[in-house]
């Protein structure tokens, strides 16, 4: 099981009600979205546990073989080159059973979403729509959509209508806002309801998305 950063939004002595796995981008570490649990000004009454991963460390060949903290190697930032598939299905599995662990705690996969930021972002997506049982909502922020050609194929009956919030920065140099708009296209092409946001930021988050983001955890959580 891998390690986790765990912050409760709500009252300690009352059991959560819904859930938020958050998964981190390329080098960075569990808490690095941590801070962001209060600026999302979620009502107290709503007990949402959010769950951030730590990644295990791994050499990343774009980074010329330095160890960090990855879902899985990166060989380029080709929009259509080559993907490490391996790596990636075997950190997929590691968020399911981050999921499966959350129902064991009381939290059914329904009343759970999965987000993440850039190569986090990824993972969420490719987990997500692949999972076997309804999610509340998929969240992607400055991210892609890996494998994307394996999707249509691969897409749970279970979440094909459920809400993707895909989010993008169009100063973006690390990963190109056409990334962000072919992936919302992609989702848009197969049925998902997508909700898309650009902002005029670079691979960062900035206030306008944290609003946007309450507003759709709240949209899928709790209306």
């Amino acid at each position: 099981m891998l390690e986790t950063v765990e912050v409760t939004r709500g009252k300690r002595d009352e059991a959560a009600r819904a859930s938020v796995i958050w998964l981190h981008g390329l080098g960075a570490d569990g808490h690095d979205f941590e801070p962001i649990v209060p600026e999302l000004e979620l009502p107290r009454s709503a007990n949402v546990r959010f769950v951030f991963p730590h990644a295990p460390v791994r050499p990343v060949t774009l980074n010329n073989g330095m160890r960090m903290r990855a879902w899985y190697d990166l060989y380029n930032l080709e929009q259509h080159g080559p993907a490490d598939e391996q790596g990636l299905r075997a950190s997929a599995a590691a968020i399911e059973a981050l999921i499966a662990r959350e129902g064991e705690r009381g939290v059914a996969s329904e009343r759970i979403v999965l987000a993440g930021f850039s190569q986090g972002g990824a993972l969420a997506l490719h987990t997500g729509l692949r999972h076997a049982a309804r999610l509340a909502g998929i969240m992607a922020l400055s991210a892609y959509l890996p494998l994307q050609n394996r999707l249509a194929s691969e897409l749970s009956p279970a979440n094909a209508a459920t809400p993707v919030f895909v989010a993008h920065g169009r100063l973006d140099p690390v990963l190109p806002f056409v990334a962000g708009e072919h992936a919302r296209d992609r989702l848009q092409a197969l049925g998902l309801p997508v909700t898309w946001k650009a902002y005029q930021m670079p691979h960062s988050v900035c206030a306008e998305e944290v609003v946007d983001i309450s507003a759709f955890l709240r949209g899928v959580l709790f209306e």
